[in-house]
Formats: C-alpha cells, structure tokens, sequence
C-alpha cells in the first residue's frame, strides 16, 4: 500500500529530524556518556522490521485507506516487500540508526495520493496499535508519533483539495 509506504516514510521521515546521538570531550575529561538512542531504544533494526512489517499488514488491508482509490492502486503496483524495505530502512535512519534511506522525498512519494486528515488519523492509529501489541514503551511510541507528525505537511493534502480530486 503506497499510503503504508507513505506512512512508514512518514514515521521514518521523522525520525530523520532526532539527530543522531553522539559522545562529546568536556574540557578534556572523559567523554559524558550518552542515553541510547530511539533506534537503540527500539530494538534496533529486527525489531523495527517487525514493527514496521506489522504496520504495513495492518494498512493494506485496513477500510479507510482501502477507501481511496488512490492508495488502494498504489498498493496494487508497488511490491510491498520493496515497501517494507524502504519503510524500514527510513524508519531506523530517522531513529537513529545506521541504515540509509535512499528512496523517493516524503512529499514527492505521498503528494499524488491526496493522503486527507482522517487517513492520516488513521494512520496513527495503526501505528500506536502495532506498537502497543509489540508493548513500546509510551515514551518511545511518543517519539515515533513525533517524528510522524513532523512529516504531516508533506503527505496530507489541504481539506480542500482532498476529497474533490479522487
């Protein structure tokens, strides 16, 4: 589903605004230690490719995103082992890991799909869903969900234009 696609690189995108962490000299003392990063937080990529498998499972075949035609043909033409890949290669870039996302920008890969605001709802939804059967810690799915809503200008389109151009 390129609207599951669209939401994992929206989470992944993100994501990609925590910078990474990293371990800086004090006055030459030892260097401070640093807490674990989202990525380390999350399990790392294993666990974020199951994360991210599930989401994806529960998009494509979710009512509301099945309800654009738009999303639904996306989800037709785009192999969704490709999808998971991406979305998971974004997702622990944007959490601070070291994958690479090398796929198309937030807004260019979302913009033809007229994602609307109650898509985008649902979208969290399914996200907090998934992580809640995976038991993420709240402060964690807190950040996920930060890091998607970061993206939310490049993939939702204004209410007006949404449901007139299906």
């Amino acid at each position: 589903m390129k609207s599951v696609y669209g939401i994992g690189c929206a989470i992944l995108a993100a994501v990609l605004l925590v910078p990474p962490s990293g371990v800086s000299a004090r006055d030459g003392q030892d260097p401070a230690p640093t807490a674990p990063s989202l990525y380390e937080r999350m399990g790392g990529v294993n666990s974020i490719a199951v994360l991210i498998d599930d989401i994806i499972e529960r998009a494509y075949v979710n009512e509301v995103f099945k309800a654009n035609p738009r999303i639904e043909k996306a989800h037709e033409r785009f192999p969704k082992p490709a999808y998971k890949f991406n979305a998971t290669a974004l997702a622990c870039m944007v959490m601070g890991g070291p994958q690479s996302y090398t796929g198309r920008s937030l807004k260019e890969a979302h913009q033809h799909l007229r994602v609307d605001e109650r898509e985008w709802q649902e979208l969290i939804t399914i996200f907090r869903d998934s992580m809640n059967s995976f038991d993420v810690q709240q402060q964690e799915q807190d950040e996920v969900i930060a890091i998607i809503e970061s993206t939310k200008g490049d993939i939702v389109v204004s209410s007006g234009r949404s449901a007139a151009h299906r």
